[in-house]
């Protein structure tokens, strides 16, 4: 009998322990989240995950550095966080993974907030809006607007919202196409010069660069088919950094730095939302 008690005192203690471990485990858990813009100033630096193959936004530069639109956006609101930025290039469909993983503290990449991708990241406010159009070469008659993509071969950047609006929106409501995926935007602009896809579709600020260079006959059709905002994403739970990020996002806007940045990479003022 006294070897029983001993026996249910001794389990009674261990699911105790037990208890108290798992809430520790929890409650730093809960911590490490809530701290992460404290652990970011104490180091000094924010990582910043970038695709680093999509100019104007981020790309690499003459100088074997990190440049574009998202980069200055990027650098400044570090400054104002009083830290350094340190950019990371991730193909855009390990970008997220890799958030979620903490190989970033932040995304600033024209991550395109979704319903979908809302439960797995935060994002701050938008920092850009994208108007998306249809790309095809300059010779082609046959695609005039998103209803002709029925039985054509269209590319798009693999793991990117223009990827998901193809699958789940458009091709339900225009019939079946082809849909070929690539990691960067001038491998899809290559195949669309080259006549090995028949359409794409993106934004004209993201392809100006790539064509200027590379001089791709290609050209956009009709209205845009629709619009896109982007905003710095950030881990889940990670609401003070949010907080910090949006307040910066804000006083860039206010003190005209966020316009002087936007004219310096598309030579237009932000148009007003």
């Amino acid at each position: 009998m006294k070897k029983a008690k001993w026996l249910l005192s001794l389990a009674a203690v261990s699911s105790l322990l037990l208890a108290a471990c798992g809430a520790n485990t929890t409650k730093e858990a809960d911590k490490d989240e809530a701290n992460a813009l404290e652990q970011i100033q104490e180091e000094g630096k924010i990582t910043v995950g970038i695709m680093g193959t999509y100019a104007p936004y981020n790309y690499l530069n003459e100088n074997k550095e990190y440049d574009g639109f998202d980069v200055d956006i990027a650098k400044e609101l570090a400054e104002r966080l009083g830290v350094e930025a340190e950019f990371v290039a991730q193909d855009f469909s390990g970008l997220i993974p890799g958030l979620q993983k903490d190989k970033f503290d932040i995304l600033v990449s024209q991550v395109t907030i979704t319903e979908e991708r809302q439960k797995q990241i935060d994002f701050t406010e938008p920092y850009i809006t994208n108007q998306v159009k249809v790309i095809v070469k300059e010779s082609n008659t046959d695609i005039q607007t998103k209803e002709d993509f029925k039985g054509k071969k269209i590319g798009v950047g693999l793991g990117t919202n223009d990827e998901t609006y193809l699958r789940t929106e458009l091709m339900p409501e225009v019939g079946d196409f082809t849909i070929n995926t690539y990691d960067d935007v001038i491998t899809t602009l290559k195949d669309l010069d080259s006549g090995r896809i028949d359409a794409t579709i993106n934004n004209v600020y993201a392809l100006k660069p790539v064509v200027e260079q590379n001089g791709y006959a290609i050209k956009a059709v009709g209205e845009p088919i629709k619009s896109d905002k982007a905003a710095v994403a950030v881990k889940k739970g990670n609401t003070e950094l949010v907080e910090a990020l949006n307040k910066a996002l804000e006083e860039m806007k206010q003190d005209g730095t966020y316009e002087e940045i936007f004219m310096k990479w598309f030579e237009e003022a932000p148009p007003a939302e």
